[in-house]
């Protein structure tokens, strides 16, 4: 297995030079590590004993207590990378009522609910409390977890600093602080609350900032928090692993709600992306009533209700989720074979981390993105910036390229809550407003033209009907 650590080139300008060659060097195997044999115990019981690049890369030097700035692409295991030198440092000691030791910081609810997952065992191995502290539930239980000592806070930084300002929490004793995720908290507006997070935890701690990318505010972070980090840049971008398939489909505009039905009936998961919380539900519905096992997600849901639907997911339940951006970054689901692309991104990044939900881990995924004719040339441009070289195909519901491209079959057309559509009820197979621009089938009617809308009306029906005989 390669570990390409690149030691002699640096971070930043080169008045700030960050010197890769005094990183320590890599390890072949978990056994190599300084680990507690309760955490090496534990790995070996998980059937782990080589670690991921991004893990042989950085163990070493997050263990010796250095500062680590990681880039590694979403999935790429950068959880333990981070996650078993934070416990295996706090092993032992002990925090006090609403002070923890050690301290993850992430964007969003599901992330930290995942991380919370990923590291229970190794923590519960060496006895250390961990709080999970997030947006969506109960602020007053979350103060209690710290009021009762918790050593390993694992928190979004909306929830940490509402904590902090009813005094709820206190992080002077925190000696090591991770932030995951760093490019999309910056992104989602959250870099002053990390900033007054950085400034609180103890000044001579250890601070680990691992992100997909290392740009901009992340820059900003890393020059005024990190002392002397070692760097480790080890996985390629999303658009350069060799185990995912990118795909552009070019669809008919009045076609493309069948053609995300076909897609959705698949045999195995799919993720779903749409741009809005309203798209999210109404093609939700509009799969339910076709038959398909869908279940929506977003930040309009309840945190129980986001937590009960990724789990139906993981485990079979949920074979198609309908997601916002939301869903882009830390949801990890073993087998997801396809990502699909219902609304193109406009930003590189959020093509990436989208894609990033597939092909993890070293796992093969596809990677498909629906676009009317109109938007094709701004696609290829996005792809570009983002260093993609996707297959280009047309394709309309029903011909056997789509099925080839991503499995897609005809739905049952047996409605899932048992409730066919009554005669004068709202029409469950009327197109969802998806794709970003289905504005342009207005347009083409001039959107106030009576029979070009009933002729739509029309045409669209036949389609649906088409659908429910598996035509």
């Amino acid at each position: 297995m390669n570990h390409p650590d690149h030691p002699g080139t640096s971070y930043g300008d080169p008045a700030r030079s960050v010197a890769l060659s005094s990183a320590v060097a890599p390890v072949a195997s978990f056994a190599d590590l300084e680990l507690p044999s309760a955490v090496l115990r534990t790995l070996t019981e998980r059937g782990l004993s080589e670690p991921f690049p991004i893990q042989a890369a950085t163990l070493p030097s997050a263990l010796a207590g250095s500062d680590v700035l990681g880039r590694g692409r979403t999935g790429s295991g950068k959880t333990l990378a981070f996650g078993l030198p934070l416990l295996a440092r706090t092993a032992g000691r002990r925090a006090e009522p609403k002070q923890p030791l050690a301290l993850v910081l992430v964007p969003t609810r599901e992330l930290a609910i995942q991380v919370t997952e990923s590291l229970a065992p190794y923590a519960d191995a060496l006895r250390l409390r961990m709080a999970t502290v997030v947006g969506g539930m109960s602020i007053g239980r979350q103060a209690a977890a710290l009021r009762d000592g918790a050593e390993v806070v694992i928190a979004t930084p909306g929830r940490l600093h509402d904590l902090i300002e009813r005094k709820a929490c206190r992080l002077e004793r925190v000696r090591i602080t991770v932030l995951d995720e760093a490019d999309q908290m910056c992104d989602m507006g959250f870099l002053p609350q990390v900033t007054q997070v950085l400034d609180q935890v103890h000044h001579d701690g250890q601070r680990m900032l691992f992100s997909a990318t290392l740009d901009r505010d992340v820059d900003q972070l890393v020059r005024r928090y990190l002392h002397d980090p070692v760097v480790h840049s080890v996985d390629p971008s999303a658009g350069a692993v060799t185990t995912m398939n990118h795909h552009v489909l070019v669809v008919h505009g009045p076609d493309r709600y069948a053609v995300t039905t076909e897609i959705a009936a698949r045999d195995g998961r799919v993720l779903l992306f749409l741009d809005t919380k309203h798209a999210v539900d109404q093609l939700t519905r509009h799969l339910r009533a076709s038959g398909v096992h869908a279940a929506a997600l977003h930040s309009g849901k309840s945190q129980p209700q986001r937590t009960r639907t990724l789990a139906q997911f993981k485990n079979g339940a949920i074979t198609v989720l309908v997601a916002t951006n939301v869903a882009a970054r830390g949801l990890h689901v073993d087998d997801l074979d396809l990502v699909v692309n219902v609304d193109p991104p406009t930003d590189p990044k959020d093509y990436v981390h989208r894609a990033g939900r597939t092909a993890r881990a070293g796992q093969s995924g596809s990677v498909v993105t629906l676009v009317l004719p109109g938007q094709r040339r701004d696609m290829s441009r996005l792809m570009t910036e983002a260093g993609i070289e996707p297959l280009i195909t047309k394709v309309r519901s029903g011909e056997a390229e789509l099925s080839r491209i991503t499995g897609a079959k005809a739905p049952s057309g047996t409605p899932l809550d048992g409730k066919p559509a009554a005669a004068g009820a709202k029409n469950t197979n009327a197109p969802f407003r998806g794709l970003g621009t289905s504005k342009d089938a207005t347009r083409r009617t001039g959107g106030k033209s009576r029979k070009a809308t009933e002729a739509r009306k029309l045409a669209e029906a036949r389609q649906a009907a088409r659908i429910r005989r598996g035509s």
